[in-house]
């Protein structure tokens, strides 16, 4: 006949449940939900918490459980009259005080007729260590990870050398007490800058000879980070490293236990050295070497790009220079020779024809005129202050009598108001003039040229804006109006071409004009067909007034 649910175990089968229960490698403790009371309990669970069965058996369920633990556990406690079961991760108490971490896994049950919990009890604190060695480990990839990313894009990001930084972000992954970022020049190794105490910092460079190719060969190890645990030991590598750091350089390695040292090079190229130190002995690891190479290779890079950097600017100047030089050959120089071959022949000429000379002295005096000017925009182009400083009417008869000496072109030039404007504008109108003058002098064929410029400035008929000009006006005085816009036409009676010819000559030079006048807000209107000269118009600002359809 089948036992049913309700009916009591026999004495043979509670013996069978006992021995199971006391043969259990977990912890099992069996709580009286109403009084809380241990009433039953295992040897694998005493053991665990220190005490004896007899001892543990009658304890209240606080006694084994850590202060903050007690508050998640009666929580949980809660809710598992509910559910039946749980399952929560707490602090257990053992006898002598000393705490573990703990996992319970539980289920109600009636036992002796009581509503009781039977917990399952696991020290799992090896566990919880490892995870949390863990989650440390990969929050400090992480960090490492993230600092490395950082790292090369601020040394990616910038093109002027920057010793110490390098050795500042170095140390946002690697701890050194004290360390210099050196440069490769010729047979030397030169401090760029170094870190450590205030005096080693603010130290004279310091200069280390490499004494021939071993010493360099040993020094860069093949390209890879070298570590040395006790730099005062009998250690070769330490050995070699005193030798080399001797005299002023062994400021370096005061005070210091540890060293590591980490090549920089591109390409195979060797072209300096990181090399930081430590206080305490055998600190710098592996990792610390693998870290410090992915910043090394990312400041050589660096180095070199400032290096190109610094080339490419001096290539610049050079090319400025070159371009100068032929400007002075091409138009000054021509002037004066052409000036100096009249000079010489003007008093026989007066002799024999003074109608001829008088007009040889009108050559003479345009170009002179014209040298002069030339000289003038070459200044400007040195000191662009000069374009901002002087008045834009005085520039533009500056590039026009520029022009007329070197063309025999004449310009009339026409001002109508002489106000300030801003600086930007200023600069574009004169470049806009500049490049349209050019591109007549090559392209256009012209007999003639004018230059018209119109200013509008807002108040001036203003009678009370009129006294303030007027007190403006005298000797010394400063005289700025507000501009509300400004109008350059620049027309010549030249050869004219298809504006719908993108391959036309009078398209040199006619984008950049665009772009400079749109850099500005200003709009620039080109009027020209073949056989009726071209007119130029620069207005700003563009809206300040339409052009009549």
């Amino acid at each position: 006949m089948k036992k049913s649910r309700n009916t009591p175990p026999s004495q043979k089968e509670e013996g069978q449940y006992r021995r199971i229960f006391d043969a259990a490698s977990d912890g099992l403790i069996i709580i009286d939900l109403d009084t809380r009371h241990v009433v039953g309990v295992n040897p694998a669970a005493c053991a665990m918490h220190g005490y004896t069965c007899d001892e543990f058996t009658g304890l209240q369920l606080k006694a084994i459980l850590q202060l903050d633990s007690q508050k998640e556990f009666n929580s949980h406690l809660r809710t598992l009259k509910s559910e039946g079961v749980f399952a929560v991760y707490v602090l257990d108490v053992r006898r002598d005080g000393s705490t573990f971490s703990a996992e319970w896994r539980g289920k109600t049950f009636n036992f002796q007729g009581r509503l009781c919990l039977l917990g399952i009890v696991r020290d799992v604190t090896k566990r919880i260590q490892a995870e949390k060695v863990l989650h440390q480990r990969v929050k400090a990839r992480t960090h490492e990870q993230t600092t490395l990313l950082a790292i090369s894009h601020t040394l990616a990001s910038t093109l002027e050398l920057q010793p110490g930084l390098i050795l500042d972000q170095l140390r946002e992954i690697v701890e050194y007490t004290q360390g210099g970022l050196f440069a490769l020049e010729d047979s030397s190794l030169v401090t760029l800058a170094m870190r450590g105490k205030s005096q080693l910092e603010e130290s004279e460079p310091i200069r280390i000879s490499m004494h021939g190719p071993e010493t360099l060969s040993a020094l860069f190890n093949g390209h890879r980070p070298t570590r040395i645990a006790d730099i005062w030991s009998d250690n070769p590598s330490a050995q070699f490293l005193r030798s080399l750091l001797d005299d002023g350089a062994a400021v370096l390695l005061k005070g210091m236990q540890s060293w590591m040292w980490v090549p920089l090079a591109v390409k195979g190229r060797i072209i300096g050295g990181m090399g930081v130190a430590h206080r305490k002995r055998n600190y710098f690891t592996v990792h610390h070497a693998n870290l410090a190479l992915s910043v090394a290779n990312q400041a050589a890079i660096t180095m070199v790009n400032a290096e190109l950097y610094e080339h490419a600017g001096e290539l610049a100047a050079l090319q400025e220079r070159q371009r100068l030089a032929q400007n002075l050959h091409d138009a000054v120089n021509q002037s004066l020779f052409s000036a100096g071959l009249i000079a010489e022949v003007l008093p026989r000429l007066w002799d024999r024809d003074q109608v001829g000379a008088r007009q040889s002295l009108e050559d003479l005096r345009r170009l002179t005129r014209g040298a002069l000017a030339e000289m003038r925009e070459l200044l400007a182009e040195l000191r662009p202050s000069v374009l901002t400083d002087s008045s834009l009417g005085d520039l533009l008869r500056q590039l026009a009598n520029a022009f007329t000496g070197r063309t025999n072109i004449p310009v009339s030039v026409t001002i109508a108001g002489e106000h300030v404007l801003p600086a930007e504008i200023q600069v574009a109108l004169y470049r806009i003039c500049q490049e349209t003058l050019n591109n007549i002098a090559k392209h256009a064929g012209a007999g003639q040229v004018e230059i018209d410029l119109q200013y509008d400035a807002s108040g001036v008929d203003d009678p009370g804006m009129s006294k303030v000009l007027s007190s403006l006006s005298q000797p010394g005085m400063l005289r700025e109006i507000i501009v509300s816009s400004v109008e350059m036409r620049i027309s010549d009676d030249g050869v004219g071409f298809d504006l719908g010819e993108p391959s036309s000559p009078g398209h040199y030079g006619l984008g950049m004009m665009v772009e400079r006048a749109e850099s500005v807000g200003a709009q620039l209107i080109v009027i020209s067909r073949p056989g009726h000269g071209t007119e130029v118009k620069l207005r700003w600002p563009k809206d300040a007034k339409k052009e009549s359809q």
